[in-house]
């Protein structure tokens, strides 16, 4: 089996699509396809890619609308029969939304828009987007958003550090989590996480825009290499291995 074959749904306001079908189809060779949000099926889609934007211009709150589009149902279905789902930035908001994944985005701190690079700390990876990663590797990967500070209650970022969810944390080139390395104030620097089975994978940067060297960094290919590394070492599409 060769790559896996990837969806990425399109709504109204969905700027990183084309960035996203970019990477994955031109860039790595995965067959990759648009999807409108007012489909209803995905069709052969092994991966689910919910990307970044601003969906019906965030109108309401971010994500809010696109939970609603009519492909969710289907993105919904496919995550709970243990499908691959990622969803960038836009794509975390929506996922949260919907209910994959807890927590929500809020307004960053300072309420303003960021455009940048940031540093990641790898903090699992088992996951079918980390696989080919190192515990504690350092990615440097942009974001771009205004609503991307991570918040949940403590019972829940309690839950999330105890099973393991927190697959990607802000840091220091040096990979240390520090006060100053969190851009916009997110709960105990999280800048992404995972379900409870680890098949629903969601970030606020961007690994899209940094999957060729000329762009500033191709760290985020780490995350495409894990999935081709999983069909390598199970000859099929890599499933999610639960926790930690």
């Amino acid at each position: 089996m060769g790559a896996p074959r990837v969806a990425v749904v399109q709504f109204p306001g969905s700027n990183c699509d084309y960035d996203t079908v970019h990477a994955l189809g031109t860039v790595m060779g995965f067959p990759t396809r648009l999807v409108w949000h007012q489909e209803t099926d995905l069709g052969d889609a092994e991966l689910v890619i919910l990307p970044g934007g601003f969906s019906y211009g965030d109108y309401l709150r971010t994500g809010a609308i696109a939970r609603v589009s009519p492909i969710m149902n289907a993105v919904i279905r496919h995550a709970e029969r243990g499908g691959l789902v990622l969803g960038i930035c836009n794509g975390f908001q929506v996922l949260c939304e919907a209910g994959l994944l807890p927590g929500a985005l809020l307004r960053n701190a300072g309420t303003h828009f960021i455009s940048d690079w940031v540093h990641l700390r790898v903090e699992r990876t088992d996951t079918p987007f980390t696989r080919a990663a190192q515990h504690g590797q350092v990615l440097r990967i942009p974001i771009a958003h205004g609503d991307g500070c991570y918040f949940a209650d403590e019972a829940t970022l309690d839950a999330l550090e105890a099973n393991g969810q927190v697959v990607f944390r802000y840091c220091d080139a040096g990979g240390m989590v520090t006060l100053e390395s969190n851009p916009n104030g997110a709960a105990r620097n999280i800048a992404g996480i995972c379900n409870a089975a680890g098949n629903v994978v969601a970030l606020m940067p961007h690994p899209e825009r940094a999957s060729e060297t000329l762009l500033g960094s191709a760290d985020g290919r780490v995350l495409w290499e894990s999935l081709l590394a999983g069909v390598a070492r199970d000859g099929r599409m890599p499933a999610a291995a639960g926790r930690r």
